[in-house]
């Protein structure tokens, strides 16, 4: 067992608790995305018992977090918006370089992949101007919302494992976000269950896609993966803080997150 993964799940987990910030990039930041889809795509093969070693413990970070951290970050989000996210754009920032240098972009990118790029994180940063749907949190399970709540974990999983695209701002666009952050608050087994069935299908399947992709069009898919990035930047992008504390708060949080990023890129080995 990879017990290490617990402190990275805990650090995915609050990634993935905040409409905006991605898991995959923190997984980025980490050193740790192309393991963790091998290890994702690879859980019904023959080696699920390595695999295992290293999601199991990942996984309980992960789901530890979500259950003591959902109302700490529903605090601070609420209290302290403008440092929280600005803190994250410094992580997002921060990694721009390190996976630049893994795709070789001064070598390997042609004219295509730059505009690729520039689509992509074109149509990720127009999210941000999108309404989030009606969030009437759901605390009792039917057919219907079933249906609804496995699809948008679903959906929600897929984007979690892109870096540069949110799993809960998914959800938010949908209008579960309140209800999968309630659930977690107040321990609605049933409705975890669903969401969080619905969030292991979209991981098997979308990681098998994401892998696919970057085994056989590496730099296109590297492509669409810096340029999700950068566009995420526009989406968590809370605007200027009032002067005085909130500014000098925000700057300190975006300065530590560029920090941060940075400790965990150079001590994630080179691809």
């Amino acid at each position: 067992m990879e017990w290490k993964n617990i402190y990275r799940g805990f650090l995915i987990g609050i990634s993935d608790l905040i409409p905006g910030v991605s898991g995959g990039t923190i997984a980025f930041i980490l050193g740790i995305y192309d393991r963790l889809l091998t290890a994702i795509s690879g859980f019904f093969s023959k080696d699920w018992k390595k695999h295992i070693g290293f999601l199991l413990p990942l996984a309980i970070g992960i789901g530890l977090t979500l259950l003591l951290f959902s109302r700490v970050i529903d605090f601070l989000l609420k209290n302290y918006h403008q440092p929280t996210q600005f803190f994250f754009l410094g992580l997002i920032i921060g990694v721009i370089p390190f996976i630049s240098k893994q795709a070789g972009m001064k070598k390997n990118f042609k004219f295509g992949h730059y505009i690729l790029l520039l689509i992509v994180g074109a149509a990720l940063a127009s999210t941000a101007f999108m309404s989030p749907a009606d969030s009437t949190v759901i605390t009792s399970l039917s057919m219907k919302n079933v249906l609804g709540l496995f699809f948008a974990g679903w959906l929600g999983s897929m984007a979690m494992l892109l870096p540069g695209v949110s799993g809960s701002f998914i959800l938010l666009l949908l209008g579960v976000y309140s209800t999968a952050i309630n659930a977690l608050s107040t321990l609605n087994l049933p409705i975890i269950i669903v969401i969080g069935s619905g969030v292991i299908v979209g991981f098997i399947v979308s990681s098998k896609i994401i892998r696919f992709l970057l085994e056989n069009y590496t730099y296109a898919t590297f492509a669409c993966i810096i340029g999700l990035i950068i566009g995420s930047v526009f989406v968590i992008y809370p605007g200027i803080p009032e002067s005085g504390t909130p500014f000098v708060m925000s700057v300190i949080a975006l300065i530590t997150g560029l920090i941060v990023a940075n400790i965990f890129n150079s001590a994630s080995p080179s691809k």
